[in-house]
């Protein structure tokens, strides 16, 4: 069968007109895609698949796997692990290996990493302040964030994980030492960031929390993702822990420390605990 081609001749725009067409659609795009008038900053908290509601323990030593598996008789699924920084009570964790990290989470473990690195020079406990941020607490902290990565990476913690910076209680009343605690913070939260690590922050809801909250209302950047607090001889309150707004570090962005040094024995196995509520990231584990 025959057929009949149509040939259409296209005249040729002129660049004016195409500069007027193409200033027009990118102002469509810019309309669309910008916030709505006054809208708010993404403040989502850390989620997806990392995170963990529920109870968990931290301990001076990673236990054994075998007191892990006695444990699953009780209500906790979470455990505070101690892997690194020069300020740890325990640094001799001989079960605390990659292959420790893997079967505890094969077995239902949630591991939350805690590091303890240079303390506040104001530090209350008079054990740590062998261990305090030196005259460069920016240079301090970056390098302990660093730190932190590696030992996180060396033990299959990948990025996508929370690391929690432990700042034992510190004065506040000392200007200069808060001043330095917070410079040094905020560069161990920079440098763990860069790194894909989501940075949380450990210490006493009277101290370290307060400060944090403090500097929070005054408009710092650089501030922990994830607020882990202690306040001990009380009931679990993840969202009613009165030095923290009930806005701030949440969703997902919060553990409450409310007892600690306590005994406590299941499938036969005692151990000497701290216990928390949580509702934040854990490690993602590879």
């Amino acid at each position: 069968m025959g057929f009949t081609k149509k040939i259409i001749r296209r005249r040729a725009l002129r660049p004016s007109i195409l500069l007027t067409a193409l200033t027009g659609l990118l102002g469509l795009l810019a309309t669309l895609l910008a916030p709505a008038a006054g809208a708010e900053p993404d403040r989502a908290g850390p989620r997806g698949p990392n995170v963990f509601q529920g109870w968990a323990f931290d301990t001076c030593k990673a236990p054994s796997s075998s007191t892990l598996r006695a444990w699953k008789a009780s209500k906790y699924r979470g455990i505070g692990i101690y892997f690194g920084g020069r300020g740890r009570a325990c640094p001799s964790q001989p079960n605390l290996t990659p292959d420790w990290v893997r079967a505890a989470h094969r077995a239902g473990w949630r591991l939350l990493p805690l590091y303890v690195g240079s303390q506040a020079p104001c530090v209350v406990n008079q054990n740590k302040r062998k261990v305090t941020i030196g005259g460069d607490p920016v240079r301090a902290g970056t390098g302990e964030g660093q730190d932190a990565v590696r030992r996180a990476k060396a033990l299959g913690i990948v990025p996508g994980s929370a690391l929690y910076l432990d700042m034992e209680a510190y004065s506040l009343r000392d200007a200069s030492c808060t001043g330095r605690a917070l410079s040094y913070i905020r560069a161990w939260n920079r440098e763990t960031t860069r790194q894909g690590y989501v940075p949380g922050f450990y210490s006493s809801a009277d101290s370290g929390v307060r400060h944090m909250e403090r500097a929070r209302q005054a408009g710092t950047r650089d501030l922990p993702s994830v607020m882990w607090f202690a306040r001990w001889h009380s009931k679990p309150n993840l969202y009613g822990e009165p030095e923290l707004n009930g806005k701030a570090w949440r969703p997902h962005g919060r553990i409450h420390q409310y007892a600690g040094n306590v005994a406590e024995t299941h499938g036969g196995r005692r151990m000497i605990i701290d216990r928390n509520q949580v509702d934040a990231p854990v490690a993602v584990i590879r």
